[in-house]
């Protein structure tokens, strides 16, 4: 079985390291700090699905860490049906939410054995802005050609169209299979 490793950094800059199923302490993670390996966006998009299938392999291919980036906000984060009427949850609690959504995504996504080592980054920041921090330091940066926006005859969305005019490192957009 596969160990999800996640990255957190303190409110200082440092990275704090936890284990899945650890109890989390630090602060919530708002921005990506990694040191190579492929980085690939998540947003539980059917583009976003692709391009976490072609980052997995690549990280296989290369012999690299897998980073798989979630970046959220309370706007883009639904809340669970179960979640009580006119209540607002805390930032810890949307993150963990999104952690656990996440961690289900990538199981049923590339399984417990996906061949490499998988880091995970939840993210309390805009989509661009966490994937361009994680490209700083990636050796490539996967991402979907439109994510969950709401024009879906584009080309290429505004997160990947950010992604391949800013990032720090190569930049794979994946396509649909057409």
């Amino acid at each position: 079985m596969a160990t999800f490793v996640g990255f957190w950094v303190d409110r200082l800059g440092n990275p704090v390291t936890r284990k899945w199923g650890g109890e989390v302490t630090e602060q919530t993670q708002e921005r990506v700090t990694i040191d190579g390996g492929v980085a690939v966006g998540v947003d539980n998009s059917a583009s976003s699905m692709r391009a976490l299938a072609v980052a997995a392999e690549e990280a296989v291919r290369r012999g690299a860490v897998l980073h798989i980036v979630r970046a959220w906000s309370m706007r883009t984060t639904p809340l669970p049906k179960d979640w009580p009427t006119g209540t607002v949850p805390s930032l810890e609690q949307y993150e963990e939410m999104v952690r656990t959504e996440t961690e289900q995504l990538l199981a049923d996504k590339i399984g417990n054995e996906p061949g490499c080592e998988v880091r995970m980054h939840v993210v309390h920041s805009p989509s661009p802005q966490a994937l361009l921090s994680a490209s700083r330091g990636a050796d490539l940066l996967v991402v979907g050609h439109r994510g969950r926006g709401g024009f879906s005859g584009l080309m290429l969305g505004s997160v990947a169209e950010q992604c391949v005019r800013h990032a720090a490192c190569p930049v794979l957009v994946v396509r649909p299979s057409i």
